[in-house]
């Protein structure tokens, strides 16, 4: 099973598609095999493009395929819940694009279904398999710097206003917080844990989407500053302050990266990783792994830290006044 070729589906056939068919192909024993949208035209150009083996024009006919061993989801945001359970339905191992679904609820539906029909599922979080994230989360778990004094984190581009753009179409999640906001908030939670106390103010569009978000989280013995906004660019960095030095994962820290380690007196080292992907190939072997292992849930993208994420989420949509139909 160690070099069992792993056959790929994908429902969608947009932007975020595109990047993972494009790393699909740089991870050995790693096929695309099928890519399904909703207009046949549209999956038989992308199939084209990535060299898949089928286009379908419907997602149930994909999900119908004996051949498929595990299906990317790269819909909306407010189909992942429905786009899950169809694959898990029918047995299909998934990865599932962040944020995992629209709110707690929809999240626990789709692990207690993969728990009863004993399928892998996973939140495509990707940042945490990315290497120089797991470098800085090691660095900060053998305390190199101290203990942690203060964390920043921020993501913010300035795209044209549309409102028949995914980004600002609230129906479908669209908006920084779920968009964008989910990687500050996710930093948060991986390097500090959950919250005592958190804190929110948002701005929204004439769309009802939220524009920007600016959220602290409060513990016992420090804060995180957060920020998600689609009003500026920002430098899209995290900083974790530390006693005798920062942690710096440079922008855009969600992606491939660099860490810059710069001590009290000022001193600085910059760790590069030269990461030769996208990016997604990281997360991608790590499932075809847990297919190969007969795995039915991550160990690193686990299903308590995704229903942690989206709980927090959940929060902080509360705080801001932010309801999704």
């Amino acid at each position: 099973m160690d070099n069992k070729t792993i056959n790929w589906g994908i429902i969608g056939a947009g932007k975020i598609a595109s990047k993972f068919a494009t790393d699909l192909s740089t991870v050995p024993n790693t096929t695309l095999y099928a890519i399904a949208s909703r207009n046949l035209e549209k999956s038989k150009l992308f199939g084209q493009k990535y060299t898949s083996t089928t286009a379908y024009g419907s997602y149930d006919e994909l999900v119908l395929d004996p051949n498929i061993d595990a299906i990317y989801i790269a819909t909306p945001h407010s189909f992942h819940k429905a786009h899950t359970i169809l694959c898990l339905n029918h047995n299909k191992a998934v990865l599932c694009e962040k944020p995992f679904a629209m709110n707690l609820e929809e999240v626990e539906e789709m692990i207690q279904l993969s728990k009863e029909k004993n399928t892998l599922l996973m939140e495509a979080l990707w940042t945490i398999f990315l290497p120089h994230y797991q470098y800085t989360l090691d660095l900060l778990k053998n305390k190199h710097f101290g203990n942690i004094i203060k964390l920043e984190a921020d993501f913010g581009f300035y795209p044209k206003y549309d409102e028949t753009s995914r980004v600002f179409d609230k129906s479908v999640g669209g908006g920084s917080l779920l968009d964008i906001g989910i990687y500050p908030v996710f930093a948060a939670l991986s390097i500090l844990g959950k919250p005592n106390t958190i804190e929110a103010k948002a701005q929204f569009f004439d769309s009802g989407a939220d524009s920007e978000c600016d959220i602290t989280f409060l513990y016992d013995e420090t804060k995180a500053y957060l920020k998600s906004t689609l009003l500026e660019k920002t430098n899209t960095e995290a900083l974790i302050h530390c006693e005798n030095g920062t942690i710096k994962i440079n922008g855009r820290f969600h992606e491939p990266s660099s860490v810059a380690l710069i001590d009290n007196e000022g001193r600085s080292i910059l760790k590069e990783f030269n990461t030769k992907t996208i990016g997604y190939s990281h997360e991608i072997s790590h499932f075809n792994q847990l297919i190969r292992d007969g795995k039915t849930e991550s160990d690193i993208m686990t299903f308590e830290k995704s229903k942690l994420l989206i709980s927090t989420l959940d929060k902080i949509r509360t705080l801001i006044g932010l309801e999704y139909s």
